[in-house]
């Protein structure tokens, strides 16, 4: 994660993901660079510091549409009133984890994304074990703090560094044992702002998939 950053390989949620620079705007780059793709298959069964997931929810309904998945009035409270942008899962770097939705702020370097790590959980390098395979490697991700519960489900914080400190926050969260969501808020005020935004939108998510 960072401006000028390109990850070569995918590591989910997932923030999400890392960030480029274009004409002087950062924007997060799709979540698709995912901490799971690059973890070892049956991740899920390795770590035992890894925290499990008691209910596992069902996000299928948001890989065909996964800007749908953050409600509307949510974004608004952030600024965001433009459509998000979807990418579904594909074959390139950036969209292998799985399907993303970014949001921008024009003109203000200011930016959201969040992915699905459906693409992950297919290789069965998913939830939030391929998050801390990943980490163990020191590859692709060499920032990794547990984060509080989100509506009451895991969460961590990750990426290439700890951008948070730069204004900008990747938070991941496992929604099944194989399945995490990430949300990446970049280009805010500092680690309070920037978790904030993610962590406003996490918890909207967890809302939306159990349906309150």
């Amino acid at each position: 994660m960072g401006a000028l950053v390109v990850l070569a390989a995918v590591v989910t949620g997932t923030v999400t993901a890392c960030t480029t620079t274009t004409g002087g705007t950062a924007s997060p780059s799709p979540s698709g660079s995912s901490p799971t793709d690059s973890s070892p298959t049956g991740a899920s069964s390795a770590n035992p510091d890894v925290p499990k997931v008691a209910v596992p929810l069902d996000a299928s309904k948001y890989v065909a549409d996964t800007c749908g998945i953050v409600p509307k009035d949510v974004l608004a409270t952030l600024r965001y009133t433009d459509a998000g942008e979807f990418r579904a899962k594909g074959d390139t770097p950036f969209t292998k984890a799985g399907p993303s939705c970014l949001w921008k702020l024009h003109g203000e370097g200011i930016g959201l994304s969040v992915s699905l790590g459906t693409g992950s959980r297919a290789e069965g390098a998913g939830g939030l074990a391929g998050i801390y395979a990943g980490y163990e490697q020191k590859t692709y991700i060499r920032f990794l703090e547990r984060a509080p519960d989100v509506e009451g489900y895991p969460a961590v914080y990750w990426g290439l560094e700890d951008e948070r400190p730069m204004g900008s926050c990747g938070i991941g969260v496992g929604i099944a044992d194989d399945l995490t969501f990430d949300v990446y808020a970049q280009g805010y005020q500092g680690p309070d702002d920037s978790c904030a935004a993610a962590t406003q939108v996490a918890a909207s998510i967890i809302k939306t998939l159990k349906g309150a």
